[in-house]
């Protein structure tokens, strides 16, 4: 950007402003800049905002603000501004600058990753000033954020009338529909950020499984295994993780011949937080998202490193058999767990569906799913083509009790169940855990029986500490005197 145009870039006021301009916050204002947006950029530290009109200048209209104040003053009101830092203490003290700045009606957006509960707080707060408070959740990392992420985003309908078309605009779109939509109020955009990350977490577990079962199993190589994966990729199970599992598997080590990369990584996985913040939630609003809660917990046991050294060699397990599928049952075997892998990604999504209803129910929010499969088509990292599938499951039925009783899913993971269960069983005759196979697999058998063992917890409950119980053939709640005669009372 030559120095005239710098001067009449600053003269000009801009629609909408980033502040935040790590590498998210700069890929944003980039991709807003280059759909014809004047965009006011700012950042704690002058350098940044220096280096992105410097750099990218040319992309679109920047309008640089190297103070709080001069960044509010160069925006056309009612002002939005789009806050990209970090989570938690920086996001709020981002707030409490810019807030005594703005006026009533202007719009602050919150377009980290941050905790559902806090948006909820920050927009009552932000309310009561007479300002508009957006969480937003973007997905699709930093390549998402310049090129077209899936945009989730919440607030009040005033604030989604100005913020909505530059989203939808900025959004990847799928079959000519933006991936981008009003999830609900407060905090129902980070909200369903949060779930969508959580599912992430089980996707990426039952892909880990997969790979796991196929390497013993078979004594493939990863490079052997990364075509696989990338027949599997045309199919039912054709995502983005899929695709770029082939990728990882393929990739050789830079530092030595002959080496897969995959085998000189440190099997210790780490997390942000998103995923345990959906366990959490999960277990608050009492729904249960086991597949989720088993990726968690996977995530920890491999990184209690010590642990895991200290257990070798001393904790027995069945003799190891590598590989254990005879070369004749090799081709059977991958479709088993093909089919197993898409079994238990389905019972994944609908756990996560199921969580997105609860708390849409306990919020007041009124989330549509089906939009919600909608706008995960395309630019996020779970973006799946069997998302259409739900996206048309919803669409048939809004009130779909499960995603699994939709009529193709349920045939789906019917005709994949026998499977499934010798892959289980695969893994625990040889000793490869698969605590996300095992779990959706114990989710379905528990969905699907017309009894099930909780009456004996009931039971139980009653009597070490009489909180009751209810019977199949009469109303009312019941308790038995255990220390006295064993006779049953009504309990009211």
């Amino acid at each position: 950007m030559t120095e005239t145009t710098q001067q009449a870039a600053e003269q000009v006021k801009a629609q909408i402003g980033v502040t935040g301009l790590a590498t998210m916050g700069r890929n944003l204002a980039r991709n807003i800049a280059r759909h014809g947006y004047v965009t006011a950029v700012h950042n704690r530290t002058d350098a940044r905002t220096k280096a992105l009109v410097e750099e990218f200048g040319h992309e679109g209209t920047f309008v640089p603000g190297y103070s709080a104040q001069e960044f509010v003053d160069s925006l056309e009101s009612p002002r939005t501004v789009i806050v990209m830092v970090k989570a938690g203490g920086p996001t709020d003290a981002v707030i409490d600058e810019l807030a005594p700045l703005l006026s009533e009606g202007d719009i602050i957006v919150d377009a980290g990753n941050a905790h559902f509960a806090d948006t909820r707080r920050r927009e009552a707060a932000l309310r009561e000033k007479g300002i508009h408070f957006a969480g937003v959740g973007v997905s699709g990392g930093e390549e998402g954020a310049l090129l077209g992420p899936s945009i989730m985003p919440g607030g009040s309908e005033h604030s989604y009338a100005k913020l909505g078309p530059i989203l939808a605009d900025i959004a990847v779109s799928v079959d000519g529909t933006p991936c981008s939509t009003h999830v609900g109020p407060d905090g129902a955009g980070h909200f369903v950020k949060m779930v969508h990350n959580g599912i992430e977490y089980a996707d990426m577990q039952l892909i880990a499984e997969a790979y796991d079962l196929l390497r013993h199993g078979l004594g493939r190589t990863p490079q052997q295994l990364a075509e696989v994966f990338t027949s599997w990729n045309s199919g039912d199970l054709e995502s983005f993780l899929i695709e770029i599992t082939a990728q990882v598997l393929a990739k050789d080590d830079p530092t030595q011949d002959g080496v897969a990369l995959v085998d000189v990584i440190l099997d210790e996985a780490e997390q942000k937080g998103t995923g345990r913040w959906t366990v959490q939630t999960a277990l608050d609003l009492g729904t249960p998202v086991s597949g989720i809660a088993e990726a968690v917990f996977a995530r920890a046991l491999s990184g209690h490193a010590e642990q895991r050294r200290a257990a070798q060699g001393v904790l027995p397990g069945p003799a190891e058999e590598a590989p254990f599928i005879a070369e004749g049952d090799a081709d059977a075997f991958v479709d088993d767990v093909r089919a197993a892998l898409y079994a238990s990604k389905v019972v994944a999504y609908a756990q996560g569906f199921d969580m997105i209803k609860a708390g849409s129910e306990e919020y007041g929010w009124g989330i549509d799913p089906g939009a919600m499969a909608t706008i995960w088509r395309g630019g996020c990292i779970i973006r799946a083509k069997f998302l259409d599938r739900i996206k048309d499951a919803y669409a048939a039925r809004p009130d779909l009790p499960s995603l699994l009783l939709d009529p193709y899913f349920a045939e789906a993971v019917a005709n994949g169940q026998e499977a499934w269960r010798r892959v289980v069983q695969h893994s625990v005759a040889h000793g490869i855990p698969a605590p996300g196979f095992s779990s959706a697999l114990a989710y379905y058998d528990g969905l699907r029986r017309p009894r099930s063992s909780a009456a004996l917890v009931q039971g139980l409950r009653d009597l070490f500490g009489a909180h009751t119980y209810k019977r199949i053939d009469r109303d009312g709640s019941f308790h038995v005197e255990w220390a006295g005669d064993g006779a049953e009372h009504p309990w009211s």
